[in-house]
């Protein structure tokens, strides 16, 4: 087993370093024999196995990969050279993670490797279409331009899906706390109460009737339902895990009305901008696609996309490849062959990424519009069943005494 050690030796100075040893003892024994005094001495194993729980919590968000490419293009457009603008740039990052990462940049750097090629190997940071966007600029010599282009495309896309992902974390909040009320209630309160209505020996409406049956329900079979639940949720995570459960959740969430229509738009906006943005920086077709492909996040999508590249390698125009699928619209299709026609594909492609970007945005106003006045129902409809339950028959008790 490896020790790290902190000791003092002989002259009084502090020295560190690492032995192997069968355990604490032994390795504290073979220090000593050599004259040094013990600071401190701990297992290399545990603190390698503490780093990576630890680094389990590390992530890089989109908004500092943002920042990094204005900060890189800014720097670039200064004529600063590469390998000092990653220096200066991992000294200067607060995250630990991605300061890690353009440190290992610099070493391959140094080594001789491009500035893609270093990228590349830091995947869960840079994804494929950041890397063959910085590999377009070195191949044309426009390394700043195109980091400015990237800065641009993920604030965009940035500002695009969270506005869609803060448009649903309200109503599933006000959803989750109603039912657990509702829960609660029927778990705990009504239980009680419905044994006055038992004794009292009168007649219940039939609501009040309903109520009690499902209290009775919940209490007696309130724990199978949550294992049933907990059970069912644990297969379905594994199920979206597989190739065909990821096509089959994406193919419910596109079919699930008005939320369907959203991500349509959503994945269309992000299609149309990826396209436009590798295009315009002398990325292939069949390339930009299937890049496109591994960061569209929706697997109808993305198996789309990789058969249309494949027909666009057989010598198929993009719009006739597009043309095969419902979820690509017509109009997108037409204003692809357009753009095929007139050589201007790249700025057709950026009107469509530009269109469906405020299709989302509205869309999204719409949605939560419909949402806030259908909960308010749903939750004084609820509230109202169930206070009529439990008052009225309080009030026909009280009454008849």
């Amino acid at each position: 087993m490896l020790f790290n050690y902190t000791a003092i030796d002989k002259t009084g100075h502090e020295t560190a370093g690492s032995i192997e040893a069968l355990n604490e003892d032994v390795a504290i024994n073979s220090l000593q024999r050599q004259g040094l005094v013990i600071a401190s001495i701990s297992s290399a194993a545990e603190k390698t196995f503490l780093k990576r729980d630890l680094a389990f919590f590390d992530r890089v968000s989109n908004r500092e990969i943002v920042i990094l490419s204005r900060q890189i293009a800014t720097l670039f457009e200064s004529q600063v050279s590469a390998l000092r603008v990653f220096k200066l740039l991992g000294a200067e990052s607060e995250n630990k993670l991605l300061r890690k990462a353009l440190s290992t940049v610099v070493d391959d750097l140094q080594a001789g490797n491009t500035i893609s090629t270093s990228l590349e190997k830091h995947g869960k940071i840079f994804t494929p279409f950041y890397v063959n966007m910085v590999k377009a600029g070195e191949e044309s010599g426009k390394l700043d331009e195109t980091f400015s282009y990237l800065a641009d495309y993920l604030d965009r896309s940035y500002e695009v899906s969270s506005k869609a992902k803060n448009a649903l974390i309200y109503p599933a909040f006000v959803v989750f706390t109603f039912i657990t009320v509702m829960v609660l209630m029927l778990t705990l309160v009504i239980p009680r109460i419905s044994s006055i209505f038992l004794d009292s020996g009168q007649e219940l409406p039939i609501y009040t009737k309903i109520v009690v049956g499902l209290s009775d329900f919940f209490v007696n079979y309130g724990v199978f339902i949550a294992i049933f639940i907990i059970i069912g949720a644990f297969f379905i995570w594994r199920f979206s895990k597989t190739e065909n459960g990821r096509y089959s959740i994406s193919e419910i969430k596109l079919a699930t009305p008005f939320l369907g229509d959203l991500y349509r738009k959503l994945y269309l906006a992000r299609i149309s901008d990826n396209l436009s943005t590798m295009l315009s920086s002398g990325i292939t077709t069949v390339r930009a696609i299937e890049i496109t492909a591994v960061i569209v996040g929706d697997a109808v999508y993305e198996k789309l996309l990789r058969e249309a590249a494949e027909d666009i390698k057989a010598g198929s125009p993009m719009s006739e490849s597009f043309s095969k699928y419902p979820e690509i619209p017509n109009m997108v299709v037409q204003m692809m062959k357009v753009g095929e026609e007139t050589g201007k594909l790249g700025s057709i492609l950026t009107t469509l990424a530009k269109f469906y970007n405020r299709e989302v945005k509205s869309a999204v106003d719409t949605l939560v519009t419909l949402i806030e006045p259908v909960m308010i129902v749903a939750l004084a409809l609820g509230v109202g069943v169930l206070l009529a339950a439990v008052l009225m028959p309080i009030y026909n008790i009280s009454s008849s005494i």
